[in-house]
């Protein structure tokens, strides 16, 4: 392996063939996440998803010369307050051997570059509440932890009930 102290990253827009280096990083956050176990994407689910006719998501990795390094999933939502869309960041995953390495910081440049160039009004994302190191790190850039709101999330079962049972 290369010595990491002299890396310089690229960041390139995944694409289809690179279908199973993605599913290869979004196992190494959950590995790290200590969710391994909700990690349900194939190879199959993310070319339909990532890549398909109606795309849900983009992708960019981020290298070491050859070797992938880490990731940015993201996608378009929209703010009706400032009545434009905005860039929300899913992932962000860096390989424990680049972390420290300036890679996370030139993803959210990366980001922040389309936001613009879009015009989109905003980026946002989630970060787990034990990560402080992830929390500082977004602080120094001017982030801002959106501690009065909540995330609500319906998954499986619930999601198929309320889907199906209005009566509720």
């Amino acid at each position: 392996m290369a010595d990491v102290n002299s890396l310089s990253f690229s960041i390139r827009r995944g694409t289809e063939k690179d279908v199973d280096v993605i599913l290869g990083l979004i196992k190494g956050l959950a590995e790290y996440e200590k969710l391994s176990h909700e990690v349900t994407a194939t190879p199959q689910k993310l070319r339909e998803t990532l890549f398909g006719p109606r795309p849900g998501a983009e992708v960019v990795i981020g290298y070491s010369g050859v070797e992938p390094a880490g990731f940015a999933l993201f996608f378009q939502n929209y703010s009706t307050f400032l009545g434009q869309g905005g860039l929300y960041l899913e992932d962000l995953f860096v390989k424990s051997a680049w972390r420290n390495r300036g890679l996370g910081r030139q993803f959210l440049c990366y980001l922040a570059g389309i936001a613009v160039e879009r015009n989109y009004g905003r980026m946002e994302w989630s970060v787990l509440d034990w990560n402080e190191s992830a929390i500082g790190f977004y602080q120094k850039l001017g982030a801002r932890t959106m501690d009065d709101w909540k995330l609500c999330r319906l998954t499986g079962e619930a999601l198929q009930t309320l889907a199906t049972n209005n009566d509720l």
